[in-house]
């Protein structure tokens, strides 16, 4: 597979460099068919000389970060469940249950495999970054299956990909990787006996189950003895039906190298060479370098197995059919065409080779080429509550419930909501509204919003698509909750379409708050039905939005699309005198879909609050301290509440007049905060730390309520 490229250099000049050194390579080899590697053409590039980070004792005390485990000794004696950072590792959402089956849907599926200058950048800071414009993937939708990849032996998913992923039904695999002469010394050992096999591939499983991941691609890049490879496969056998036993719905999925024979020879296609470690397992990621005429092929050698083919392509670019880059859809409408499942490597090439005119609008287009080419591999909502504050974890600014609560700049793929289905639109044409995620504006909840912009004529309205969903309707009516704001008459409701299997097809219209009459007027024969909210709250933070409230039955109906529409109250008076087109902005804060109004939180005395202070620092030239502190909470036996996230606080409590400053820490998925060289201002007699609780709802205990800890400040 690829290699991660030295920070100092452009990636595009070294795959440049790297390309003419393989045509030099290939030329001089005239005899040898074409079973190249990325990796294997990677072999003389000066950038395969490791640059390891800084050395650190993981089992002391330092913000949380993510890391891989980089020798078999290490895997061995699992000293990496004695890490300090071990607990913030683990994620902390589960696949829904729609997702954590047996099997992967029968069909043809996207696999995307995150590699991106070797792993562990901005997303290895459990608790986030200061950088606003750290790599992240938001097309959730596209997407059935992600691999986090990197070249170090055992690559570990840092958590907040796994719990994005999860929360869009998403798998997410770890990476086992052996290569050069290292990975040789590797497979030494992990192969020597069948008992070996065994262990190693027990301790993988481990890791994955306690750590709440799906599973592990195996990248074996070494050549090897013919008198391994039995062992070989009882480790991928072992290690596939260690993971299923222990974990059901779990893969491993064998990444196209070494052969039967013990050939490091990339087959391209899945056949004699490499079939049996397919039939061990639950799929195989196939090279690259494919032609043509090799995904029919590998699916005549699969038969009723094809869709567990996943053939690879470079977004790079190199020897990938159709060329990779912004011709990615042209291997992907070939193996649509042949009905087999395919794999996106390195898709941040959008990122790293920094295409115009900017990393959203570049990441925007180039998914939306994807989507074009393969289609909607998944449906949200799928089950209540669902919540969407449209956040893609970074920004400019923090906000909850309306209320700005931090001006950092910040970075927490952690935060991320259910992504919206925008699509994508390059040009407007006249009379359109442009939809994005907006991150520079005040936002209802986290760093973002979706905002609506441009013209719209006369008394027409404009819809877009946020969602696509499959959510059964009952008996019960659904309680649909999102704020808004906008400017001058504009307006955004939302069109939701229902559709049944014994009744027509419905579209209602959940309209905003304004003149009911005009309102009934302007959409009564566009939509089945206009439903007005029954409750308008403005939200009191002098931002400007106000919370609509509706409720709606439809038993028996399915829930299939959630669109935004975007009109207009009633025509301005210059609009009237000319017909000319006029501005239109709205805002959409979030979006709720739930059947209960509530949600009953645990009380403050339900939890169990500590703080286990690490050090205290002093400087002395401003009479000031610093504190470090790790802040760990748990609800008392008994209670079966499920929180979704918290978000933590301090307030500095003044000493004699008992004022209190209030500071917005972070967010935490785990029950547990690390504070890092908090500044503790002179005069500060006692610092209150506040965990709020969220739930799966978005709706979240309010803080004079919430679980706490109170440290007085040592004079």
């Amino acid at each position: 597979m690829r290699i991660p490229l030295l920070a100092s250099l452009k990636r595009q000049t070294l795959v440049s460099f790297r390309d003419f050194i393989f045509s030099i390579i290939t030329k001089l080899s005239q005899l040898l068919p074409l079973f190249t590697s990325m990796d294997a053409e990677s072999s003389t590039d000066p950038q395969r000389i490791s640059q390891s980070p800084a050395q650190f004792d993981p089992s002391l005390p330092s913000s949380p970060i993510s890391y891989p485990i980089k020798t078999l000794e290490e895997l061995e004696s699992r000293s990496y469940f004695n890490s300090f950072h071990y607990p913030f590792n683990k994620s902390s959402i589960p696949l829904p249950d729609y997702s954590n089956s047996e099997a992967l849907p029968n069909r043809r599926r996207l696999l995307v495999c995150h590699d991106m200058g070797g792993g562990y950048l901005d997303d290895k800071w459990i608790q986030g970054s200061s950088n606003p414009d750290a790599y992240s993937i938001w097309h959730w939708y596209l997407i059935d299956v992600f691999v986090y990849f990197s070249h170090n032996l055992v690559t570990l998913p840092p958590p907040c990909w796994t719990n994005d992923a999860h929360k869009h039904g998403i798998k997410v695999l770890g990476t086992f990787i052996t290569e050069w002469n290292e990975g040789r010394t590797v497979c030494n050992t992990l192969l020597l006996t069948k008992e070996s096999a065994h262990m190693y591939a027990e301790l993988l499983a481990e890791l994955a189950v306690i750590l709440g991941f799906d599973g592990w691609l195996l990248n074996m890049e070494v050549e090897l003895d013919v008198g391994q490879i039995p062992n070989l496969i009882e480790f991928v056998s072992h290690l596939t039906l260690t993971m299923h036993s222990s974990k059901p719905g779990s893969l491993v999925i064998w990444y196209d190298s070494v052969t039967c024979y013990g050939d490091l020879r990339w087959q391209n296609q899945l056949n004699v060479y490499n079939k049996p470690f397919f039939d061990s397992c639950n799929g195989i990621f196939v090279n690259y370098a494919w032609k043509e005429d090799d995904p029919k092929l590998s699916a005549d050698v699969a038969g009723e197995r094809k869709f567990d083919i996943y053939m690879g392509i470079d977004v790079f670019g190199r020897h990938t059919y159709g060329g990779g880059q912004w011709r990615t859809n042209l291997a992907l409408d070939l193996l649509k065409k042949n009905d087999v499942s395919a794999s996106l490597f390195a898709p941040g090439w959008v990122y790293e080779t920094k295409q115009p005119p900017d990393f959203q609008t570049a990441q925007n287009r180039w998914w939306d080429l994807v989507e074009k080419s393969w289609g909607i591999m998944q449906n949200y909502p799928r089950s209540i509550p669902f919540y969407s504050n449209f956040d893609q974890g970074h920004g400019y600014h923090f906000s909850v419930d309306g209320e700005q609560v931090s001006n950092a700049a910040w970075c927490n793929i952690l935060c991320q909501s259910f992504q919206p289905f925008l699509e994508f639109s390059e040009n407007l044409e006249p009379n359109t509204i442009q939809a994005l995620v907006s991150f520079k504006e005040a936002s209802y909840s986290g760093g973002g919003s979706v905002t609506f912009s441009g013209d719209l004529k006369d008394m027409n309205h404009f819809t877009t698509r946020l969602f696509q969903g499959e959510l059964f309707m009952g008996d019960l009516p659904l309680h649909f909750i999102y704020s808004v704001k906008s400017k001058g008459n504009s307006l955004v409701g939302l069109s939701l379409s229902f559709s049944s299997t014994v009744n027509e097809r419905k579209e209602v219209l959940l309209a905003s708050g304004g003149n009911t009459l005009l309102t009934m007027n302007q959409f009564s024969c566009k939509f089945s039905a206009v439903i007005m909210p029954h409750r308008v709250t403005e939200v009191k933070t002098g931002k400007g939005w106000t919370i609509q409230e509706h409720n709606i039955s439809m038993e028996g109906y399915k829930l299939t699309t959630i669109q935004a529409v975007c009109y207009k109250l009633k025509p301005e008076a210059d609009e009237l005198k000319t017909s000319s087109t006029s501005k239109f902005y709205a805002a959409l804060g979030h979006l709720t879909i739930k059947a209960d109004q509530s949600v009953t939180f645990p009380s403050s005395t339900s939890w169990l609050v500590e703080g286990q202070l690490i050090k205290w620092e002093e400087d002395g030239a401003e009479d000031s301290k610093f504190l470090s502190l790790k802040v760990v909470w748990k609800l008392k036996d008994g209670n079966n509440f499920v929180p979704q996230k918290y978000i933590v606080f301090v307030e500095k409590i003044s000493d004699g007049s008992r004022t209190r400053t209030r500071e917005f820490m972070g967010v935490a998925a785990v029950e547990a905060f690390y504070v890092s060289r908090l500044p503790i201002p002179s005069g500060t007699a006692c610092l209150k730390f506040i965990i709020q609780v969220w739930g799966v709802d978005g709706t979240n205990q309010k803080l004079d309520y919430c679980p706490s800890f109170l440290l007085d400040v040592k004079r």
